[in-house]
Order: C-alpha cells, then sequence, then structure tokens
C-alpha cells in the first residue's frame, strides 16, 4: 500500500494501479480509480499548478496527439471528442467535475502522480476532482480541472497550526532539492530502493513541507521504524 510521498519507477507506479499508463489523463481504470500523471519540471509540457500550499491542484488538460496534419499540438484546441466521436480523457474528467460542481454526483477521487526526473515519481496523495472549465489561452481553448487535496492530517494539539506550504504535498522544488542533495539514496543506509520523502519533524507534530531541511530521503525499511518519534 503506497502513501504520500513514496518514490516509485514507471514500472511500479503501472504495477499499483494494475495499467500501463501511457497518458496522463485516466479516467476509472481497471480497478474503477481515477489516475493523474503531472509534472512541473522545467519544459514540461502543460501547465498544472500547486496552490494553496498544495492543497489545490489547478490540472491542464491535454492536448490532440502529434500528427503529420498537426504539427503544432499547442495551436489546436484541446479536444473534447475524439474525430469518431468518442469522449476524450478532457470530456470524461470535465463531465465528472462539472456533476460535482453542480451537487449532481460525488466528486470523483483521483490518485495524482508526479513525474520529478525520467523514470522516477512520487505519489502525491488522492485528491477530490471539485470542479472543472475551458479557457481561451494564446488563441485557443484549454481545459483546467481542480482537484482538492484529500489526505491531510491535522497536526498534534498543542503545535504549531499550519501555514501556507504546510501540508503532505511536498513543493516540487523540494523535492528536486532534496533528491539532488541524497543523491537517490537513503539518508541512513544508502539504499537507492523503496524510498520515500519524509518529513525529519513529522507533519502531524507540525514539521513543514516546505522547505527542503526538514525533508530526507528514506528507505521503506527506515521509514516505518521511525513512524511518528521526532529524531
Amino acid at each position: 500500500m503506497i502513501a504520500p510521498g513514496d518514490v516509485l519507477s514507471y514500472i511500479d507506479m503501472c504495477k499499483e494501479e494494475v495499467a500501463s499508463l501511457q497518458r496522463g489523463m485516466n479516467f476509472k481504470l481497471r480497478r474503477g480509480r481515477s489516475v493523474i500523471l503531472m509534472s512541473r519540471r522545467k519544459g514540461a509540457p502543460y501547465q498544472d499548478t500547486l496552490e494553496e500550499g498544495g492543497k489545490i491542484l489547478v490540472y491542464e488538460g491535454h492536448d490532440v496527439p502529434r500528427t503529420s496534419s498537426t504539427r503544432n499540438p499547442k495551436r489546436v484546441d484541446q479536444p473534447y471528442v475524439t474525430p469518431s466521436g468518442r469522449p476524450t480523457q478532457n470530456a470524461l474528467f470535465y463531465d465528472a467535475a462539472q456533476r460535482a460542481s453542480r451537487g449532481e454526483a460525488t466528486a470523483e477521487l483521483v490518485r495524482v502522480y508526479e513525474k520529478i526526473k525520467p523514470g522516477i515519481w512520487v505519489y502525491n496523495g488522492t485528491f477530490f476532482l471539485r470542479d472543472a472549465w475551458k479557457q481561451r489561452e494564446s488563441g485557443r481553448s484549454v481545459f483546467r480541472y481542480k482537484l482538492e487535496l484529500a489526505e491531510q492530517v491535522t497536526p498534534a494539539s498543542g503545535s504549531e497550526a499550519p501555514t501556507t506550504g504546510n501540508t503532505r504535498v511536498i513543493p516540487t522544488d523540494v523535492k528536486l532539492a532534496v533528491w539532488k542533495r541524497d543523491r537517490g539514496r537513503c539518508v541512513l543506509c544508502g539504499s537507492t530502493e523503496n524510498l520515500h520523502f519524509d518529513h525529519d519533524i513529522p507533519y502531524s507534530k507540525g514539521g513543514s513541507s516546505g522547505t527542503a531541511r526538514n525533508i530526507r530521503l528514506l528507505c521503506a525499511r527506515h521509514n516505518l521504524a521511525k513512524h511518528d518519534r521526532i529524531e
């Protein structure tokens, strides 16, 4: 069972979802779960943003495939239907979000994975799909989806209340800084297997996710051994 902050290879991520994840948007996969793949790295193809300290993800819809007749998908409206008339992943997520925003259905639960390096992904947790809209950008129509973090932990009584940036979702720049600093290894034993972005001072005790000083890489063995102790 994975937890927010777990580091996975692409193969392990596919095994977790029992699916070959060939696209970024995946509505109701084999287990009935919806999955989104995101990236906020430099040069990422879509503009995904985290707001309110990581509680809100605004996710951009996906473009038409590049073909001989569509050489620059960034100049074409993001599609609602395929050429054969079937709904795209944009449409499936959009319609579900619209039903939720109108109160006609419960919000879809979406598991979110973030790419931080080629072949290296981090599980960011489960989000509620709350709303969706279309907007004009650079002369074309683009889908936007609003997702709200579902997996949050209330800090222990007596600890300082979380401030902006103090959520379980670790900002991308912090993840990248920690990965580079810790050289992609557990800081306690050097293992490169089953890694996890760990809060040195636990989130439940008021520790921040917004600074690399409070985040480190631990393997599964040392992460489980720690639990919520402050070392």
